[in-house]
């Protein structure tokens, strides 16, 4: 089964809703530059509401080592999303200091990003066209996935469908797709897990 992951969560009735439709992972940004951010200390007390089968994935860019650590062993967050020029060495690391999972994102333009994403050591991968701006990339390239992978970028509740066909997705990770007027919107987050479940059924 595709999993959902809605990413961007920032406001008490974000994780309600979440509870309610009960995607397996949000996601925080910790990434300062992001209209999404939220503070250490916002996501510490959302995570409080959130539903315990539901995985709380922090998105970091470049973040120093120890602070993403501290921030996993204190249970702020299940999983480190990793949107910079880390390393697999940064992720090694962090996998011996924690032994939480980390997910690696690829911006995918070429054949070439597609297999150096399969090489990398984290235990996950997102393949994404940028900095999580909501843009697609040339989707035709998934066919030369040979191993599990989140896909991100240009997705909402009508481009489920095209997005299905490809193998070893593992599943969707939405954030713009699911907003109106850059805050979530709970109409559009139950759709868009409807969606994926519906097709999933098909």
């Amino acid at each position: 089964m595709i999993k959902i992951k809605m990413c961007g969560l920032t406001r008490q009735e974000d994780i309600i809703a979440a509870n309610e439709i009960k995607p397996e992972y949000i996601g925080f940004v910790f990434a300062k530059k992001s209209k999404r951010y939220v503070s250490f200390e916002q996501a510490a007390e959302l995570k409080k509401l959130l539903d315990n089968d539901i995985k709380a994935v922090g998105v970091f860019v470049d973040e120093d080592i120890y602070t993403v650590a501290e921030l996993l062993s204190f249970g702020i967050i299940d999983i480190a999303q990793l949107h910079g020029n880390e390393s697999d060495e940064y992720i090694t690391a962090l996998q011996m200091m924690t032994e939480k999972p980390a997910i690696k994102t690829f911006k995918i333009k070429t054949n070439e990003d597609i297999y150096a994403a399969q090489k990398s050591s984290a235990e996950m991968i997102l393949l994404d066209a940028g900095a999580g701006d909501g843009k697609k990339f040339d989707w035709s390239l998934l066919k030369n996935m040979s191993r599990p992978y989140f896909l991100a970028g240009g997705l909402d509740t009508d481009s489920i469908a095209n997005v299905k066909l490809y193998p070893y997705l593992y599943a969707l990770d939405v954030s713009s797709g699911i907003e109106t007027d850059g805050y979530k919107d709970i109409k559009k987050m139950a759709a868009f897990a409807d969606a994926v479940r519906k097709e999933e059924k098909s």
